[in-house]
């Protein structure tokens, strides 16, 4: 029952995406969806990342037969896109298998694997139907939010010491190099997110049934709450409100070179950039990386830890986001992977508070953003630790909490020897 509460809620949500998408004379992301059947995808890896996350339901034979069939579905495609001097990319193949198993649960499977195939087919299609409504909530915010609230965020931002210029002068000190790996592990979180979730539902083929929690349920849910934040609190990012990206919409042309205090103000800007910077939700994706890989195996702990700590550089140091964001979006995951926790566990009154203390915090960020920019900037050495506290008071009480819900290990027990006379070995 809850997963078809869950894909009747996809659907409808889709529907109205698709809608609002189609009134500003754009596809929604169901025509961008289909599309991808034929035409060249947007994120190849991001489909067989999708597939991959589907196979986790399938048996090792099972699994060399679909990737065998969506690479030749591939080559075909590159081959006829080759002849005619069509757009190349790969990814079809992954979407037509997918499609394909579909049909296969409701033909060749009855019952539980049934149920189990149509989970995994659900799990993959629900990633690849994430990137297409965040596309679609970022052309509804350029479109419905004409002024953008970053001139007071900006001057937040002032009291962390306007990290963003600081890694922005670092990442182009350099060169293409640093660049260029950032700009890869910024693009692709998603499948940084499939190979954490793969380790965690190693185990879905043999004991025929999913984990209470893992990692794509929280990724999703963050997908899916955090641009309504966006619309409440507009920001296109420094690259665009003070570089040279923002055009004769910027304020200045100043960053990452030098920032100023000045009273703030509401600014209209453009109708094509994307206000989607409160919370970072690229932040919040690799914080929830981060504490899933911490489970893991040593090699899979350290890239955890090098996704989050290179998708903090590649936000902040390519402008797109200010300090502010990155902690709003910290406290942000952390909210939301206790939410789905307790509710995969039994609410109670630890994750209740936990949740609550994590909420609060995050409107306190939100509010004091908002209306205390100005008095935050003139007293930096107050307010910057008060911000860097109230984000370490999260985490702690989020490690403090969880660790509590860990399984405790039974005690064994030592027999005392018996005192009298012992039986002879024979």
């Amino acid at each position: 029952m809850m997963w078809a509460a869950v894909v009747v809620v996809a659907l409808g949500f889709l529907v109205v995406l698709e809608v609002a998408a189609r009134h500003y004379g754009q596809p929604g992301p169901i025509t961008n969806q289909a599309k991808e059947v034929i035409f060249a995808p947007k994120s190849g890896p991001l489909l067989y990342a999708s597939m991959a996350l589907m196979m986790v339901v399938l048996t090792w034979r099972q699994r060399a037969i679909v990737i065998a069939a969506a690479v030749g579905i591939d080559i075909a495609f590159f081959l006829i896109r080759w002849a005619v001097d069509a757009k190349m990319m790969f990814g079809n193949g992954a979407l037509w298998v997918i499609l394909a198993c579909v049909v296969i649960a409701f033909t060749r499977r009855t019952g539980q694997e049934r149920v189990l195939l149509l989970k995994g087919v659900g799990l993959g299609l629900l990633l690849v139907a994430g990137r297409k409504t965040g596309d679609a909530w970022l052309l509804i915010t350029s479109k419905t939010r004409p002024t953008v609230l970053d001139q007071y965020v900006a001057t937040a931002d002032h009291a962390l010491g306007n990290p963003s210029w600081l890694v922005g002068r670092f990442v182009k000190s350099t060169g293409p190099i640093g660049a260029h790996i950032l700009d890869y592990v910024y693009i692709q979180l998603a499948v940084a997110a499939v190979i954490v979730a793969l380790y965690q539902l190693r185990n879905v083929s043999t004991e025929r049934r999913f984990p209470a929690h893992h990692l794509v349920r929280t990724f999703l849910v963050i997908g899916l709450l955090g641009p309504a934040f966006y619309m409440i609190f507009p920001v296109v990012g420094p690259i665009f409100a003070y570089g040279a990206d923002g055009g004769h919409w910027a304020v200045a042309n100043v960053w990452p070179n030098s920032a100023s205090i000045s009273v703030p103000h509401h600014m209209p800007f453009n109708e094509i950039t994307p206000r989607n910077c409160m919370p970072s939700l690229h932040t919040a994706w690799a914080t929830t990386i981060f504490i899933h890989s911490r489970k893991g195996p040593k090699a899979l702990r350290i890239a955890g830890a090098f996704w989050w700590i290179a998708t903090l550089g590649a936000t902040l140091g390519f402008g797109y986001h200010y300090g502010t964001d990155i902690i709003a979006g910290v406290v942000f995951a952390l909210t939301i992977e206790a939410a789905l926790r307790s509710l995969a566990r039994g609410w109670d009154r630890s994750g209740a508070l936990l949740v609550a203390y994590g909420a609060a915090i995050f409107t306190a960020f939100l509010l004091s953003y908002r209306y205390l920019s100005m008095t935050m900037a003139q007293h930096p050495w107050i307010f910057g630790p008060l911000l860097m506290l109230a984000t370490f008071s999260v985490i702690h009480y989020f490690i403090r909490t969880t660790k509590q819900w860990e399984p405790q290990p039974v005690p064994v027990r030592k027999l005392e020897p018996q005192a009298g006379p012992q039986p002879e070995l024979v």
